[in-house]
């Protein structure tokens, strides 16, 4: 019985190397490296969204990563090379998307936001407090008339 709990031990234990991935290959200029790393992390993953190419596994950030690898080879600059992912994909892809007419909704949307909430917030209030003040039926309407004229 131990012998068949090992062997199935083991069994489960060599099927999950199946889904190890083989590490990236980095150049063999570190310099290189870090400069690729230091453009990645101003580049959005369009699958993650919320990560970095630098920081995403994803299929689409390994090949964004590979891309900026090649371009900076090809000894384009960092400018040339967010302007090159600009083009293709949009302000999206910066983390930090300059301020313009197109991405004016991105940088004021939360502003705008905060405002609207604030507002709703302070008319519900108010309202309350008037629905408060108010007779609640035609007795109280009468009783409260009567008050008054004392």
């Amino acid at each position: 019985m131990k012998n068949i709990t090992l062997s199935l031990l083991i069994m489960i234990m060599s099927g999950t190397l199946a889904f190890a991935e083989e590490a990236p290959m980095l150049a063999k200029d570190p310099e290189l490296e870090e400069r690729v790393k230091a453009i990645s992390l101003g580049l959005r993953c369009l699958v993650c969204q919320n990560q970095t190419i630098s920081d995403s596994n994803a299929g689409l950030a390994v090949d964004l990563k590979n891309q900026v690898r090649d371009m900076l080879r090809q000894g384009m600059s960092e400018g040339e090379i967010k302007d090159f992912m600009v083009e293709r994909y949009g302000d999206f892809v910066l983390y930090d998307p300059p301020v313009k007419g197109t991405t004016m909704v991105l940088w004021l949307g939360p502003l705008l936001m905060l405002i609207l909430a604030f507002w709703m917030a302070v008319r519900i209030v108010r309202r309350r407090s008037r629905d408060l003040d108010a007779p609640q039926n035609s007795k109280d309407a009468a009783r409260a008339r009567e008050l008054l004229k004392d």
